[in-house]
């Protein structure tokens, strides 16, 4: 074997090696991605939970929001004040005043309590299911179907179906709004967590048709309305919508509704 040979190639190869490594060098400082610190921190304090109750494509786009001054300090709902709190300090303002919420069906039509028009038999899946006649076998077309697609939505656990009725633990929620996204008939609000007093109906059928249906829909008495003292609650469509902002948990409209679908949320 040519010595010479090896050693000319050896150092060809290196020769190429040196200017490769400066040309990346080079192009890589021309091209380099400038990292914003405080983007970065932001990030390491989200949850990672990428779930979207944000309003964001998850993580990463809420902390370069954040980071950009385009989304409040305290956005993510899963992390809550104290996550808020963190990342404030990280942007040197204050975190604010933050309203713990929670998700809340509005539907009180069990099993036992609500009517149904037929025997559905097919895929257990709301979105799928509401597409059928009647949007559903309940004879309420407004009700929950039970067939748990806010369920399957939910990270945390905080949501199942019982008795037919999607029912939310308020300690395991975070309000990241994925049930309110999967329900196809709108039952899922987000309420503040202090809220007491809760109407737990949607539908919007007048008094004799709703009880032909269901034996706890809300009428629309207006005998709710009538007892509040701080106008906090009116009607709407005919069911009963409480302003939270207005209440004060007094709780007269629970106690004079006949129906009793205005019922505490503990």
């Amino acid at each position: 074997m040519n010595i010479t040979a090896i050693i000319i190639a050896a150092v060809v190869v290196a020769a190429v090696g040196i200017v490769v490594g400066f040309g990346l060098g080079i192009f890589g400082e021309a091209f380099k991605v400038e990292v914003d610190e405080k983007e970065a921190a932001v990030r390491e304090e989200l949850p990672g939970n990428n779930c979207g109750g944000c309003g964001y494509a998850g993580c990463d786009a809420l902390a370069k929001a954040i980071a950009a001054g385009e989304a409040p300090v305290n956005a993510c709902p899963v992390g809550g004040a104290p996550v808020g709190e963190k990342i404030a300090a990280i942007m040197g303002v204050d975190a604010g005043a933050t309203e713990k919420k929670v998700a809340f069906v509005k539907c009180k039509g069990t099993c036992d309590k609500a009517k149904n028009q037929y025997i559905y038999s097919g895929i257990d899946d709301c979105r799928k299911a509401a597409v059928v006649p009647g949007s559903g076998p309940k004879a309420c077309s407004y009700g929950c179907m039970g067939y748990g697609s806010c369920v399957k939505a939910c990270q945390f656990g905080a949501i199942e179906v019982i008795d037919g009725v999607a029912v939310v633990d308020k300690e395991k929620c975070v309000a990241c709004g994925a049930c309110v996204k999967a329900c196809p008939k709108g039952l899922i609000e987000l309420v503040p967590y202090e809220a007491k007093h809760l109407v737990q109906c949607s539908s919007h059928d007048k008094g004799k048709d709703v009880k032909t249906k269901c034996d706890v829909g809300c009428i629309g008495c207006t005998l709710c309305t009538k007892q509040c003292e701080f106008d906090a609650i009116h009607m709407d469509n005919n069911v009963a919508v409480i302003d939270y902002e207005k209440c004060t948990n007094c709780g007269k409209c629970a106690e004079k509704c006949p129906v009793k679908v205005i019922q505490s949320a503990d």
